[in-house]
C-alpha cells in the first residue's frame, strides 16, 4: 500500500525530502537550548556574572531565531508536499477511473468513488503532513531528549524510560480498539453519498410523489449510523489525552521530588533540573504529537487501503496485442454470444447470440423491458465484454482493435442521456471538437434540435445547467443524437433514444438518417414498432435471446410476439 501510494509523489519528491532534514535542524537546536538555558542559570544568574549572562543569552536568541527559521520552512515544504501528494493521488485516481468499463464502474459504485476522491484523499493527505513533518520530529525530539536527559543526570532519567512502555501500550491499545470503527465509518459514508445523489438527481420525482419526508428519514438514518461510530471511535481517542497528561504530570513531581533532594545534596544544580523539566516536557510533548499522528494513521489507514484499491484495479477491457486502428466499415455480426454481468456462464442475461448485419443497414431491435436490448447494445463498444463467443465490427473481433479506434468509430447514445454543464455548442462538440458552426448546425437539422435551438434567445450559446435540467426530455434526446452524429460514425445506436419525441418527429429523424447517412448501420432499440417498422431488418428480443429477425411485412406473419407488440400498439389507434 505504502508503495502504490509512494508512486504519486513524482515532482514532490524534494520537498517531501527537504521537510525531514529542516526538522532534524530544528530538532538538534531545540534540544540545545535547555543546556544553554542551563547554563545561562548556573553560570550567569547563580555566580551573579553579567559577561556569562550576556553571552548565553546571545547564543538563546540565535538558536531560537534558528529555530524558528527552520520551523517555517519545514511547515513550508510540508503543505507543499503533502498538497501536491493529494493532487497526484486524486490526479492517478480520476486517471484510471475513466479507463474502468462499466463492470469496474458497477463493482465501486459512483458513489465510493466520490467518496475516495474527496473524503479519502483530505484524510490521506492529512496524516501525509503529519508524517513528513510530525512523524519525524517527534521520534527524532524523543531520542534526542532522552540522550541529552541521560547527560545531564543519569539518575534521573530513568524515570523517562518508565513512562514510554506505559504509553504506548495505552496508545497500541486505544487505536487497535478505534481503527475497525474508521473503516467501517467509511463505508458507511459510501451510502450517504449514495443517498445524496440519488435524492439531488431524481429531485423532481421525489417532490412530485412527495416523498420528501421519506427521503429525509433515508437520510437521517444513515447520518445517524456515521455520527453513532464516529462518536464511538472519537470516545476510545479521547483516552489519549488523559493518559498523556496523567503521566506527564507524574513525571514532573517525580523529577521535582527527586531533583530537589539531589539539589539539597548537590548533587544537582538548579539550572540542570530545569533543563531536566523542559526535557519532560519535550519528551512528554514528543509522545503526544506521536500519538496525533497515530490516531491520524489509524483513521487515514482505511482511506487509503480503499484508494489504493481503486488504483490497483485494472481495467477488464484493454486494447488487444498490435490492436487494429482502423475499422473498415459498420458491418455487424454476433458469433454465439453470451453475456453475464457476474462473469458467471451459468447464469447469463444474453444467451445463444447469432446475427450478422451488412453495413449501412437499418436495423431495429424490439422487446421487452429486461428482454436484453441495451445489453446486447454495449457489446459492441466493449462497454461490456461478450462472456461467451465474440463480436465482430468490420468483420473483425472487437477485441483486436485500439479500443479508442473501436468507440470513435461508435457513436452511442443511451436510454439515459447525459448533457454537461456549458452552451449548447461546449456539448456538441462532445462529438467533434474541431466541428465548425455549420457542422453542428447541420447535425442539428437531422436531429431535429436546430428549430428549438434558434428559438433560445441566446441559440446555439444557450447554457445547459447541470444535468439538463433546463430542456425537455425530447430536447435533450434530440441533442444527443446531434451530438453522436457529429462523430460520423460507422455505426449510430440509439437506445431508446427517441421515446420523449412525438412520433411525427420521430419519423423525420429516422428518414434523415436514411438519405444523409445511408453508409452508416444504424440500430434503433425501440419500444414503439411504428420506430423499427420501416428498418432493413427488426431482430425481436425475449428472455435474452433472439425470438425472430426479419422485416415488419415477415414478422407480422413468423412472429407471434411480434404480432402481438403490434397489435396492442395499433388497435387504439384504430379506434374512431
Amino acid at each position: 500500500m505504502i508503495k502504490r501510494l509512494a508512486k504519486c509523489l513524482r515532482e514532490y519528491s524534494k520537498p517531501t525530502f527537504l521537510t525531514p532534514l529542516y526538522v532534524c535542524i530544528e530538532v538538534i537546536i531545540d534540544v540545545v537550548i535547555p543546556i544553554l538555558m542551563a547554563s545561562l542559570i548556573d553560570e550567569g544568574i547563580s555566580k551573579g556574572s553579567m559577561t556569562a549572562i550576556w553571552q548565553y543569552g546571545i547564543l538563546l536568541v540565535i538558536s531560537c531565531l534558528v529555530s524558528l527559521l527552520f520551523g517555517a520552512l519545514a511547515g513550508r515544504t510540508a503543505a507543499k508536499a503533502s498538497a501536491g501528494f493529494a493532487h497526484n493521488v486524486r490526479q492517478d485516481l480520476f486517471h484510471n477511473v475513466q479507463s474502468f468499463s462499466f463492470l469496474n464502474i458497477d463493482k465501486f459504485s459512483s458513489a465510493s468513488l466520490v467518496t475516495r476522491l474527496t473524503t479519502d484523499v483530505t484524510n490521506v493527505q492529512n496524516a501525509f503532513q503529519m508524517i513528513v513533518r510530525i512523524a519525524v520530529r517527534s521520534p527524532m525530539m524523543l531520542v534526542f531528549s532522552l540522550a541529552m536527559a541521560f547527560r545531564v543526570s543519569p539518575n534521573l532519567a530513568w524515570i523517562f524510560l518508565v513512562s514510554i512502555p506505559v504509553l504506548g501500550i495505552g496508545m497500541y491499545l486505544i487505536i487497535s480498539k478505534a481503527h475497525p470503527i474508521f473503516k467501517r465509518v467509511f463505508k458507511t459514508y459510501d451510502k450517504l453519498n449514495k443517498v445524496v445523489q440519488e435524492n439531488v438527481r431524481g429531485i423532481r420525482v421525489v417532490k412530485s410523489y412527495v416523498r420528501e419526508n421519506y427521503e429525509t428519514q433515508k437520510f437521517e438514518a444513515v447520518s445517524t449510523d456515521i455520527y453513532r461510530d464516529y462518536s464511538l471511535a472519537e470516545r476510545i481517542l479521547a483516552f489519549s489525552m488523559p493518559l498523556m497528561q496523567f503521566t506527564m504530570y507524574v513525571i514532573i513531581l517525580l523529577l521535582s521530588w527527586f531533583g530537589a533532594r539531589m539539589i539539597v545534596g548537590s548533587t544537582l544544580t538548579t539550572g540542570q533540573l530545569m533543563s531536566l523539566l523542559t526535557y519532560a516536557q519535550q519528551v512528554l510533548m514528543s509522545l503526544m504529537m506521536l500519538s496525533m499522528v497515530f490516531v491520524m494513521v489509524s483513521i487515514s489507514r482505511a482511506s487509503a487501503e480503499r484508494i489504493v484499491e481503486v488504483l490497483n484495479e485494472q481495467t477488464d477491457i484493454q486494447s488487444g496485442d498490435n490492436p487494429i486502428t482502423q475499422v473498415r466499415d459498420g458491418s455487424l455480426e454476433f458469433r454465439n454470444v453470451g453475456f453475464s454481468y457476474s462473469k458467471d456462464a451459468q447464469h447469463l442475461c444474453l444467451k445463444d447470440i447469432n446475427l450478422t448485419i451488412p453495413s449501412g443497414a437499418v436495423v431495429g431491435v424490439l422487446g421487452e423491458t429486461g428482454s436484453g436490448k441495451s445489453t446486447l447494445m454495449q457489446l459492441i463498444p466493449r462497454l461490456y465484454d461478450a462472456t461467451l463467443g465474440s463480436v465482430y465490427v468490420g468483420g473483425v473481433n472487437v477485441k483486436d482493435y485500439d479500443l479508442t479506434a473501436l468507440r470513435d468509430a461508435v457513436s452511442m447514445v443511451l436510454q439515459k442521456n447525459e448533457l454537461f454543464t456549458g452552451t449548447i455548442k461546449d456539448n456538441l462538440h462532445w462529438g467533434n471538437e474541431n466541428a465548425t458552426d455549420a457542422q453542428l448546425e447541420h447535425a442539428c437539422r437531422l436531429a431535429q434540435a436546430d428549430g428549438f435551438i434558434r428559438q433560445f434567445p441566446d441559440g446555439y450559446d444557450t447554457v445547459i445547467e447541470q444535468g439538463g435540467v433546463n430542456v425537455s426530455g425530447g430536447q435533450k434526446q434530440r441533442l444527443c443524437i446531434a451530438r453522436a452524429l457529429l462523430k460520423s460514425p460507422k455505426i449510430l445506436i440509439l437506445d431508446d433514444s427517441t421515446s420523449a419525441v412525438d412520433t411525427a418527429t420521430d419519423a423525420l429523424i429516422r428518414q434523415a438518417f436514411r438519405d444523409e447517412i445511408p453508409h452508416t448501420t444504424k440500430l434503433i432499440v425501440a419500444q414503439r414498432v411504428a420506430s423499427v417498422q420501416e428498418s432493413d431488418m427488426i431482430i425481436v428480443m425475449d428472455g435474452g435471446t433472439v425470438a425472430a429477425v426479419g422485416t415488419h411485412a415477415e414478422l407480422l406473419h413468423s412472429s407471434d410476439i411480434y404480432r402481438e407488440v403490434y397489435e396492442s400498439q395499433t388497435k387504439g389507434s384504430e379506434q374512431p
